[in-house]
């Protein structure tokens, strides 16, 4: 019964794309009502047609705001991509005084081919256990999931919705003057970063190839440094680092004070980092005074699924990247909270201990499968964000999750509930 009754679904802002746009029109095909507060210039040019309300203020008036229009307009479920900018934290608080369902988008746990849809909140605030007994018990229950659709959406395809997105801002200061983006930095100043960026590294891209074949193949033991970004809630919002240019500091100190001294260190940039904060000077910087440039290697590219099999480990704050480590059973150390980090699969510090550069513990394939196993069944959905057809898988499946009852990650909470 509960998955055709009407529902009121209030949209606030989604990724940089027609998806949101998408499952609006989905949603009310099926009769459900949707309504649609645009927040910025991008949110407006996007869905202009769906017809929003516009928030013209800041974030001091919006939690009282909107815990008026949850309840003067009957809403139900409220819909966002991503838990931690600051006036979707407000609308949760909100919608959790009044419990309505909130459900948040993300990128996928597990890529290509996946987006993340959770009840409440996603990583640090997802309500998945860091249970290993639990992971075992679920995935036995839930069997195993089926094989995606691929769609991988171009760069290209990508930074295009991206640019647009950010160029409508032009209208923030006339339609929106309270608005103030979620990251740290400017648009124009970090395409600005990414084009010289890509510059450079199209320039050196034939070097690095020949040294990171040389390096992955010399036989000395390598650990791999897997950075993220500044900008990145990860980061911002659940790490003990304000930024990669501690993580840096930390991880090298730490690798020269107590690695053996055979063991390499690979630095491996974030696909996505505009180049802002220089990581690769500081890390040479950091290198050669620690006396130990000629034992550290910084790329810019480079394939994960190339690197990490041969690693002796990994290091990443809590990057999904962690997931291809688990996947070719290279022992991973986190330094913040990551959905992964438990027993027997990641260890989790907040420094870099001296024995994981001795005897990095090896996770349990088969607790990576179970934890692999319930995501897929539960909060990952086939499908993307930016391209067409993963807009059109992401948005199908998207609608037939929010319209239940309950999430089936609710379902199975409910049938097995976490240790307490």
């Amino acid at each position: 019964m509960g998955r055709f009754m009407a529902r009121q679904f209030l949209l606030l802002q989604g990724p940089c794309s027609p998806f949101f746009t998408v499952l609006a029109r989905t949603l009310a095909d099926e009769g459900h009502g949707v309504h649609v507060l645009d927040l910025c210039g991008g949110d407006l040019l996007y869905r202009w047609r769906l017809g929003g309300q516009r928030y013209r203020g800041d974030a001091t008036n919006f939690g009282e705001l909107i815990d008026d229009f949850l309840g003067y307009r009957g809403i139900s479920d409220l819909v966002v991509f991503g838990d931690q900018r600051p006036l979707h934290r407000l609308a949760i608080q909100a919608a959790e005084r009044q419990q309505l369902r909130v459900h948040v988008f993300e990128e996928g746990y597990l890529r290509p081919h996946w987006i993340t849809l959770e009840p409440q909140g996603v990583n640090g605030c997802s309500r998945l256990p860091r249970d290993p007994a639990w992971f075992f018990e679920a995935a036995h229950c839930l069997g195993p999931a089926k094989p995606p659709v691929p769609c991988i959406s171009p760069f290209l395809t990508r930074a295009t919705h991206d640019v647009v997105y950010h160029l409508a801002g032009v209208l923030n200061p006339l339609l929106f003057p309270g608005y103030r983006g979620h990251a740290p930095v400017s648009a124009p100043l970090e395409y600005a970063g990414y084009v010289q960026r890509l510059t450079r590294k199209r320039l050196l891209a034939g070097i690095e190839a020949n040294r990171i074949k040389d390096f992955v193949s010399a036989p000395a033991p390598y650990f791999v440094l897997l950075l993220q970004l500044d900008s990145d809630a990860q980061i911002r919002c659940r790490s003990p680092f304000p930024d990669m240019a501690r993580v840096l500091e930390e991880t090298l100190a730490s690798f020269a004070r107590d690695a053996p001294a055979r063991t390499r260190l690979l630095i491996k940039n974030h696909p996505l980092d505009p180049g802002l904060s220089a990581h690769h000077r500081r890390a040479r910087r950091l290198a050669q005074e620690l006396g130990i440039d000629r034992r550290v290697l910084f790329i810019e590219g480079g394939d994960l699924n190339g690197l990490l099999p041969g690693a002796t480990g990994a290091i990443t704050v809590n990057s999904t990247s962690g997931f291809v480590a688990l996947e070719h059973g290279c022992p991973l150390l986190t330094l913040g909270d990551a959905i992964y980090t438990m027993p027997g699969l990641a260890t989790g510090r907040q420094r870099v201990p001296a024995g994981f550069w001795h005897d990095p513990p090896a996770p349990n394939g088969a607790l990576y499968q179970a934890l692999r196993t319930t995501l897929l069944r539960t909060v990952q959905l086939n499908g993307s964000f930016y391209c067409r057809l993963g807009i059109r898988l992401g948005v199908h499946h998207s609608v037939r999750r929010l319209v239940t009852e309950r999430s089936p990650l609710e379902e199975l909470l409910s049938c097995l509930p976490a240790a307490a």
